[in-house]
């Protein structure tokens, strides 16, 4: 008896890659398993065209630079690349996105986290943004970092093995509580 899996249109987060040179095909490839919404710089939608991958939207100004047929141009006019790809998904009503990056300022993505659940890919960390009352289930010894200044972060589960970097001291759940409206946190994938 087979299953069938019906993925509705935006019911997976889009897909959102900036950059390549921190993360291995098979981890892409994982992400590409529901087959999201993909859009590209066009400089990672050459790489991506090398890897057999089809491209949904390119981030381009002109589309002299899109090598794939039946790809949408998304122009950034004055905008960054990461300005344009949220208008858009905001715009088109996406819910989420996982963005692969081999940059981050996370200033960048502030202004967005309360509108769309985001989770950023950099170098081998997952980083995405937490409410107070966080919770999840984590194996002994796992590091969580948090990448946003906070005043008062209370934890269950954690033990705090740096400035701002803690640890799992065992199997079980863990709880992060603050008073900022969110917290980015990064934890090793």
């Amino acid at each position: 008896m087979s299953s069938h899996h019906i993925v509705r249109e935006k019911q997976e987060p889009a897909l959102l890659v900036l950059g390549l040179n921190n993360f291995t095909e098979e981890d892409l490839g994982q992400l590409l398993e529901w087959s999201p919404t993909l859009i590209a710089t066009a400089p990672v939608a050459e790489q991506l065209t090398v890897y057999g991958i089809k491209i949904d939207h390119v981030i381009a100004n002109d589309a002299d630079e899109i090598t794939q047929s039946d790809v949408k141009i998304i122009s950034p006019g004055n905008q960054t690349p990461l300005q344009a790809a949220f208008d858009y998904l905001l715009k088109e009503g996406y819910p989420a996105v996982n963005i692969v990056t081999d940059e981050l300022e996370l200033a960048d993505y502030e202004s967005y986290a309360s509108q769309i659940n985001l989770v950023i890919f950099h170098e081998a960390q997952k980083i995405y943004t937490v409410s107070s009352g966080f919770s999840k289930w984590k194996p002994a010894g796992e590091t969580i970092t948090l990448l946003s200044a906070s005043a008062g972060v209370q934890t269950v589960g954690l033990a705090e093995i740096a400035h701002h970097q803690y640890q799992t001291v065992a199997d079980g759940i863990i709880v992060l509580k603050f008073n900022e409206p969110y917290l980015f946190i990064a934890e090793e994938y």
